[in-house]
């Protein structure tokens, strides 16, 4: 019988367990990056249970020539590199973030700040490892001078925002519906449409998922109560498909005929339909319903969950750092090997950003009760209902 998740967990834990969660699931998905689990099954000789190396051997380095990235061996990728910025970005500011703390603090650290970056084994700038897609935060609000809360119009259409945006959920925790807001504030500089739709359902879920008593069933509840257009009834159908399983092997191909209706990418994952990555209201990203399924799927157990993902393919690092988020704000952390193996191989401290926003989310949340309370003041002055507390 599966372990279920810590219910009882503290808000350090549930931190904790998020952000090393994602960070050990996008170092596990990243070596199977756009493959489907045929292909997967394949190459590895069954199922990918842990960290494995990088798909192409010693020569990844020129295999793919426009992405000559080092994924695999425990190295995370661009997914845990823009969600520690974004925790960087709390860190600096200590309240809530909009699109113009995202012009103002994380585009001058992607662009000045040279870091480590597993996936090139050198330091550099994260501007240099982010993709494209990632890219144009510094081309459209650095370059571009666009208004920040509107920079995401025209960018591709993608997972790009709602890969990092776990802290939001965090610092939100058990308020989903503020997570929400502020989610789809920040995700205005990067995405639009159902990309930004996406980032703003998230970290509704992470947020729910922090909730005394939370269950995956509530999760998705939230999720489908706060959620627009595609990206709800992709949700939706991808969670009625998943509650028919009770293991990750029997659900891959069915869960990929759920979301096909609302994938524009198309069946070959590394040549995107024609009409791929357009905004639409009809249509939805990919990973977050699959991530929500996995996470149905698992009962919220960590492992279960994470390597449903990993071997689902397609963008599986960014499937694997959501359901990792996911299954550890609900109290089910990653495996301790796991986490101190990829944290060593990346040469990153993965729990001191979770330390960092443990702080801040506290001062946040004393800021957010003061502000309520000259509220309810100025609201009674004005002869609304006093609060009782």
């Amino acid at each position: 019988m599966k372990p279920k998740p810590h219910q009882n967990a503290l808000l350090d834990e549930r931190i904790t367990g998020a952000l090393v969660g994602a960070a050990v699931g996008d170092a596990l998905g990243g070596p199977v990056e756009g493959y489907s689990p045929e292909q997967i099954l394949e190459r590895h000789g069954g199922r990918v249970h842990g960290i494995v190396g990088p798909w192409h051997g010693d020569a990844w380095r020129t295999a793919r020539p426009l992405a000559p990235y080092h994924k695999g061996d425990g190295h995370v990728t661009d997914d845990t590199l823009m969600t520690h910025a974004l925790v960087r970005v709390y860190a600096r500011v200590r309240d809530h973030l909009d699109a113009y703390a995202v012009a103002d603090h994380l585009v001058p650290d992607l662009m000045t700040e040279p870091r480590w970056i597993p996936e090139l084994e050198t330091e550099a700038l994260p501007l240099q490892r982010i993709f494209l897609a990632e890219k144009w935060l510094v081309t459209r609000i650095h370059y571009g001078h666009a208004d920040p809360r509107e920079a995401g119009t025209g960018n591709i259409v993608n997972c790009g925002a709602a890969m990092y945006m776990a802290p939001v959920g965090l610092v939100n925790a058990a308020n989903p519906r503020a997570a929400y807001a502020e989610a789809l504030d920040v995700a205005g500089a990067h995405q639009s449409s159902y990309g930004r739709e996406a980032a703003g359902v998230l970290a509704a879920a992470v947020a729910a998922a922090c909730a005394p008593g939370a269950t995956p069933d509530s999760v998705i509840s939230t999720c489908l109560s706060l959620a627009k257009d595609g990206t709800r009834t992709a949700i939706e159908r991808v969670c009625e498909e998943a509650s028919r399983h009770t293991d990750f092997e029997s659900a891959l191909a069915p869960l990929r005929a759920a979301v096909t209706p609302y994938d524009t990418v198309g069946p070959d994952y590394r040549s995107p339909s024609l009409g791929a990555r357009r905004p639409s209201r009809l249509h939805a990203i990919e990973e977050l319903p699959i991530a929500l399924g996995m996470l149905l799927i698992s009962r919220g157990d960590y492992r279960h969950a994470v390597l449903g993902a990993v071997n689902y393919g397609r963008d599986c690092d960014s499937i694997a750092t959501m359901a990792g988020a996911l299954a550890g704000a609900l109290g089910s952390p990653p495996p301790e090997d796991w986490a101190k193996a990829i944290a060593e191989a990346s040469r990153l401290d993965l729990w001191e950003p979770a330390a960092t926003l443990s702080e801040v989310t506290r001062e946040i949340f004393t800021r957010d009760v003061t502000r309520r309370r000259t509220h309810e003041r100025a609201f009674a002055s004005l002869g609304g209902p006093e609060c009782s507390d």
